[in-house]
């Protein structure tokens, strides 16, 4: 049975806390959303600000192959008619096929918001709908504070939902505004609505009680044809339901059609990518497509999984575009290991002494503070380098970094020294601090020997304080993102001395960097938009 996915990214996505789109980062939202089948993308609301009339006439321009781009709005005002309403006509401007306005269907809300009647309430629901299909619209209708509305006066929510249906309305959706609807509340709900309104049925449900996607579940397993969300759950407040976790439910569990055909194994990549575009830290442990989604760290587990993955992985990760992880720690049994160099391309005979190294190696420098679970790339080189696969090319010598302070500002300088084949190459650089300028010192002492490192830079920086009642004499954990421009990866360093950690980390990248370069498999490194 086909379920409409209706997505709201670019409207109720933008009103979430830092999450902001350019038009052209619009686009390319819309773009991907289209790429994954999602049949409806609202696109923002044309006559509440510039930059969204920008991007429908911009979309007006190019070619969907699924999806039907949709323009947001109110109702008319009260008193006013709808042919002369504003916002109305800054819908029809819009020049899209499909346009959604919402109306009042909880009383509170009509006299304290609109301070209008219950009467002319429903009348500018009907007429607003009724104006929109006479100038050739598709209406979808969302019906905002349904649920309050329901239980405060269900006669008059169910009303508005009538003045809608018999203006021509082509939808009808219930909204969870406030989120504060629970799982076994909804579905009695939409069993009563159903009873009375004959236009597909739809639900938009928000998060505040933590239910959005058990309660859009709970609609559609009630009759709800058309559920409507966002990306990774962005919205106003708490959020939308998660279209990245509400669809592959819908799917994989309940066994409806969503989306385009085998396009769900593009839903991690969309996320991620919706997530840049956002400027947003991807959720590692976000259901079906974060990070942890399939990561297992317990030595029990792993072991299970490496017999049958069933035991511990409710789906199979590639259904979704994600994959199987195993976290290496100090929790880490011989099972973690051997996973973990498997799924780096590395094939590890159980009973070698070689294993056994590695992990004895790796339990202690997790001991010390060392962590690779966020750091493959330092993992990977630990192992070759212990199985003799390979040597870094260069020794990192003594380095010196000097901070500068004058008037106008402050800049480090590093010198470091270095060796190749028995060459030593000393040579220094500036930076805006310790670690720029270090960077940019290793690198620039290696590109004579090693030109492929011009095109490599850092592109993310975290330190992690372990033993915070050591104070200014506390170990840190630094980890640093890599890139060439087309990967990335992370590797790690611990140190007493944060300059000392970071030191650690640059090397390993330069020399993971190296590795690649020469041919070596790239199992660490990722897509750089891509994760």
């Amino acid at each position: 049975m086909q379920v409409e996915v209706y997505d709201t990214t670019l409207r109720d996505g933008t009103q979430g806390a830092e999450v902001e789109f350019s038009v052209e980062d619009k686009l390319r939202c819309a773009r991907a959303l289209d790429d994954l089948g999602v049949d409806f993308v609202e696109g923002g609301w044309p006559g509440s600000n510039p930059r969204d009339l920008e991007f429908f006439r911009r979309a007006a321009e190019c070619s969907w192959r699924h999806a039907r781009v949709v323009a947001f709005g109110s109702t008319r005002r009260a008193d006013v008619e709808a042919h002369a309403d504003t916002n109305l006509n800054g819908l029809l401007d819009a020049r899209t096929e499909w346009v959604a306005v919402f109306g009042k269907s909880w009383d509170l809300h009509v006299r304290t918001a609109l301070r209008t009647t219950l009467e002319e309430n429903l009348r500018m629901i009907a007429d607003s709908v009724r104006y929109l299909k006479a100038q050739g619209r598709r209406v979808v209708y969302d019906a905002e504070h349904f649920f309050d509305g329901f239980r405060a006066n269900p006669d008059y929510a169910l009303a508005t939902l009538r003045a809608a249906q018999e203006a021509g309305a082509d939808r009808v959706v219930l909204c969870d505004t406030n989120g504060g609807t629970l799982p076994h509340q909804v579905a009695p709900v939409v069993r009563r609505v159903l009873g009375g309104v004959s236009v597909p049925l739809g639900i938009h449900t928000h998060n505040d009680a933590g239910c959005a996607v058990a309660n859009a579940l709970e609609a559609v397993r009630a009759g709800c044809r058309h559920v409507q969300g966002t990306v990774n759950g962005y919205g106003e407040r708490c959020g939308n339901a998660d279209l990245c976790v509400l669809v592959p439910n819908l799917v994989l569990k309940l066994g409806y059609e969503c989306l385009a055909p085998d396009a769900l194994g593009r839903l991690r990549h969309t996320s991620r990518f919706v997530s840049e575009l956002a400027n947003r830290p991807p959720d590692d442990h976000q259901p079906y497509v974060g990070r942890n989604a399939f990561a297992h760290k317990g030595g029990v587990h792993v072991s299970a999984v490496r017999l049958d993955p069933a035991t511990y992985e409710h789906v199979d990760p590639a259904q979704v575009g994600n994959r199987r992880r195993f976290v290496v720690s100090d929790l880490s049994g011989r099972s973690n290991i051997l996973s973990k160099a498997e799924e780096l391309g590395l094939r590890l005979d159980p009973t070698s002494p070689a294993t056994q190294q590695i992990l004895e190696r790796v339990k202690w420098l997790e001991y010390t503070g060392y962590q690779f679970e966020g750091a493959d790339a330092s993992f990977e080189l630990l192992a070759r380098r212990l199985l003799g696969e390979w040597d870094d090319g260069f020794q990192a010598g003594p380095f010196l970094v000097v901070v500068h302070r004058d008037d106008e500002r402050t800049w480090a300088e590093a010198t470091v020294r270095v060796q190749v084949g028995g060459v030593e190459e000393h040579t220094a650089a500036e930076g805006n601090g310790p670690v720029h300028a270090l960077d940019r010192a290793l690198r620039k002492a290696l590109e004579r020997f090693y030109p492929e490192l011009r095109g490599i830079r850092l592109v993310d920086y975290k330190v992690r304080v372990l033993n915070a009642e050591a104070a200014t004499a506390a170990r840190v954990r630094v980890l640093i993102q890599t890139t060439d421009g087309q990967e990335r990866w992370e590797t790690v360093g611990v140190s007493e001395n944060v300059v000392e950690a970071s030191w650690l980390a640059l090397v390993d990248s330069v020399s993971y960097a190296l590795w690649r370069s020469r041919g070596g498999p790239r199992h660490a490194a990722v897509p750089a938009a891509a994760d």
